[in-house]
């Protein structure tokens, strides 16, 4: 006898399953993740604590290392890089600082590549139809590596805006953390260095450090700028 019963339908935990990790539910928690994390350093301002109420005890090896991981989180949570570099510098000199600050600056790509992969790609990537979006998006799909290295290098494109493009597109996680390791070094020395010799404002390595922040700041300007009238004209 043939079994003429109506297939059965989805439970109501399926249901609320299925729409949970929906690509839409997974990026409406992104979106709310972000605005938390912004709201959170409009009304706490993390940069200063790391600069003005770091723990006098904690040195040596173990507050850096403390530091890059409060770092990554910043970056995370959307607190500008430069002011984080700046303290960097002004808490533990250039050498150090820039360890700390490199490394905090990987960590935190690597985990908002995480979180914009995981919880924006699917829904973003059937919205990229626009001659910029697609233009960006071939670029870090094809050529990952150096595209990356180039926006890092210079400064014009928002160091969260970045990995959130990077995550959307189809680059790999690998050459993105090595493209964001070796493109950060020069401009985040500029301003350890900054930070370091910020006591000294007529020193010959803080007035470079200046001049190499206001050149590369010109130059990223000057890229974006070919690359906009570049694609307006196709």
């Amino acid at each position: 006898m043939l079994d003429t019963a109506a297939p059965r339908t989805p439970g109501l935990a399926v249901r609320c399953t299925r729409a949970l990790l929906s690509p839409w539910s997974r990026l409406s928690l992104l979106v709310l993740l972000l605005a938390a994390a912004g709201t959170c350093v409009l009304l706490f301002e993390p940069q200063r604590l790391l600069a003005d109420g770091w723990p006098p005890e904690l040195t040596g090896t173990a507050a850096v290392c403390v530091f890059a991981l409060a770092y990554g989180v910043c970056t995370v949570a959307l607190v500008p890089r430069p002011l984080l570099n700046l303290a960097a510098g002004a808490l533990f000199g250039s050498q150090a600082g820039l360890a700390a600050a490199v490394a905090g600056t990987v960590l935190g790509a690597g985990v908002s590549f995480g979180l914009g992969r995981v919880l924006g790609q699917d829904a973003l990537r059937p919205l990229l139809r626009g001659r910029w979006l697609k233009a960006a998006d071939g670029q870090l799909s094809r050529h990952g590596f150096r595209s990356m290295l180039a926006v890092r290098l210079f400064p014009g494109v928002p160091f969260a805006a970045a990995n959130y493009c990077a995550a959307v597109s189809r680059m790999g996680l690998l050459p993105f953390l090595l493209a964001t390791a070796l493109g950060s070094v020069p401009n985040t020395a500029a301003y350890v260095i900054a930070g370091a010799r910020a006591d000294t404002p007529t020193s010959p390595a803080f007035l470079m450090a200046m001049g190499f922040i206001t050149v590369t700041g010109l130059a990223g300007a000057a890229v974006a700028w070919r690359k906009r009238h570049r694609l307006g004209g196709r």
